[in-house]
C-alpha cells in the first residue's frame, strides 16, 4: 500500500498498520524519512500561524520566525524525537514490554506522520482564525489521536512475540 493509503488506514485500525511495518524488512531509512516528512509538514503547518503573528506584532519579521521554526523543526525536533523513541523503548522495557529501540523509533515517527493532516489543520485554524475554541477543539482533536495512535502502536510494538506451534 502507499504511504498515504496507509495513514488514512491508520486511523481506523492503527494496530494492524503497524503490525505489518514491524513484519517488513528492518528499514532504518524509512523511520528517517518518516520522520523527516513529519517534521518538514509541521513546520509548513507554523507558517499561517507565524504570518498572523508577524502582522499582529512586526517587531519580529515573519523571515525570522520562520528561521527560528526552520531550525527547530528540521533540525533540533528530530534529535530529540529520537531522545523521546528511546526513553520509551526503555520505560516500556521498565514495565515488561518485548520490543525493540527500531520498533518504538517506528512506532513514534510513523504515529508523527499518521497525524500530520492534523496538525496541518491546527497550523490553519491558528492562522485564519487565531486563538479561541476552535483551535483548542482542534488541539484535543490531534492529542487524542496522537496518544491512540501512538498508544496503539506501542501497544503492538511492545507485545510478546506470538508463539507458533
Amino acid at each position: 500500500m502507499s504511504v498515504s493509503a496507509e495513514i488514512v488506514r491508520a486511523y481506523r485500525a492503527p494496530r494492524d498498520v503497524l503490525r505489518r511495518q514491524l513484519a517488513a524488512e528492518k528499514n532504518e531509512g524509512r523511520v528517517l524519512m518518516y520522520l523527516t516528512v513529519a517534521c518538514l509538514l509541521f513546520f509548513v503547518a507554523q507558517w499561517p500561524r507565524l504570518s498572523r503573528e508577524a502582522f499582529l506584532d512586526p517587531s519580529i519579521p515573519l523571515e525570522a520566525r520562520l528561521g527560528g521554526a526552520l531550525l527547530g523543526w528540521l533540525f533540533i525536533a528530530p534529535l530529540a524525537l529520537y531522545g523521546v523513541a528511546a526513553l520509551t523503548r526503555l520505560l516500556a522495557r521498565l514495565f515488561g514490554g518485548h520490543g525493540s529501540f527500531y520498533g518504538a523509533r517506528l512506532t513514534l515517527f510513523w504515529s508523527l506522520l499518521v497525524i500530520s493532516p492534523l496538525v496541518l489543520l491546527l497550523g490553519l485554524v491558528s492562522g485564519f482564525i487565531g486563538q479561541g475554541p476552535a483551535q483548542n477543539a482542534t488541539g484535543l482533536l490531534l492529542l487524542g489521536a496522537f496518544l491512540y495512535i501512538w498508544g496503539s502502536g506501542l501497544w503492538e510494538a511492545e507485545r510478546p512475540p506470538v508463539q507458533t506451534s
